[in-house]
């Protein structure tokens, strides 16, 4: 019998590094919306109050790229100058048009970059996610969701981890929750860890069929976090790509995906890989698949095609 653990990790919305994907996503939105055939690969810097947006647009139409930043910064709820960092922070732009020569492999209908993508899944959640990332990801929206609802105490930023217990393979039980979400000063810790208990991690694990002793959840481990965000930790474009993929139970590619086109491959690649991935484990063809794609500039094939299903395929 072989024992073994696994952590993964997630995020909130107002996490920095979130922060930045979103704005980037915002523009790549904001450019689509109105002009299907831009070419957009955006990436966001936040630190105390301050916003950097760099990249690649061309497109026929203008977008009021801080303006959108504000927009997303607004909808996160950064906007309570205690926070250092809010929908007023300056924003400085530095987006220039793409590269010709990058553009004319992606005219002739080709990958716009090179690199390597992973997609994965398996059965060990509801959503074909390895339980690790599908239970944090899951606390991770509920605090979000909370916040904004019941628990109105809570700041925006937020971290999860789940460490799940494995028997030859097969996830078998929590061995550990993880949870840490800054707070109004006005609060004290113990309410915050009833309320986290109470609000999100018994209905999450209810939904999962899953237990835990509260002596196995951790909520702020320093004991004190009342500023998150921007101000406490500088945020960055991409700089999640575990946790926009598979908490690190899989492979991940070169690339990151926000702010980025569907000509991107490293953004349009993975999501195909992760479809047939998905695809083949709900078709009951194998428990656990990962499918492997390599593209070039200019490819409009990819040039490593592969399926590994660790031995678990069943035709």
């Amino acid at each position: 019998m072989f024992h073994s653990t696994f952590t993964s990790e997630s995020v909130c919305a107002g996490h920095p590094d979130k922060i930045c994907d979103q704005i980037s996503d915002a523009i790549l939105d904001a450019t689509l919306t109105k002009d299907k055939f831009a070419r957009v690969a955006v990436e966001t810097l936040v630190t105390k109050n301050f916003v950097a947006l760099a990249g690649e647009v061309t497109s026929k139409v203008l977008i009021d790229y801080k303006d959108v930043a504000a927009s997303v910064i607004r909808e996160l709820d950064y906007i309570d100058p205690i926070l250092k960092f809010t929908d007023k922070s300056p924003v400085i732009v530095k987006i220039h048009s793409q590269s010709p020569e990058i553009a004319m492999g992606v005219d002739e209908m080709g990958a716009g970059d090179q690199g390597m993508m992973f997609g994965y899944a398996c059965n060990e959640s509801p959503e074909l996610m390895p339980l690790p990332i599908a239970l944090s990801h899951a606390l991770a929206m509920k605090i979000d969701q909370m916040r904004k609802t019941k628990l109105t105490y809570l700041r925006p930023d937020g971290k999860t981890q789940a460490t799940i217990r494995y028997e030859n393979d097969k996830a078998i039980g929590i061995e550990t929750l993880v949870l840490a979400v800054p707070h109004s000063e006005k609060v004290e810790l113990a309410k915050v860890k009833l309320d986290l208990m109470k609000y999100v991690v018994a209905p999450v694990l209810e939904k999962y069929k899953l237990s835990i002793d509260e002596s196995h959840v951790i909520v702020n481990g320093t004991g004190v976090w009342h500023i998150g965000g921007p101000a406490s930790d500088t945020g960055v474009t991409g700089r999640k790509i575990v946790v926009d993929t598979y908490g690190g139970m899989a492979r991940v590619g070169g690339g990151a995906f926000s702010g980025k086109d569907p000509t991107k491959v490293d953004r349009s690649g993975a999501y195909a890989a992760r479809y047939i991935a998905k695809n083949i484990v709900a078709a009951g063809l194998a428990d656990r698949c990962e499918v492997r794609l390599a593209y070039f500039i200019g490819a409009k094939k990819p040039l490593m095609q592969e399926v590994e299903t660790f031995g678990t395929e069943k035709k």
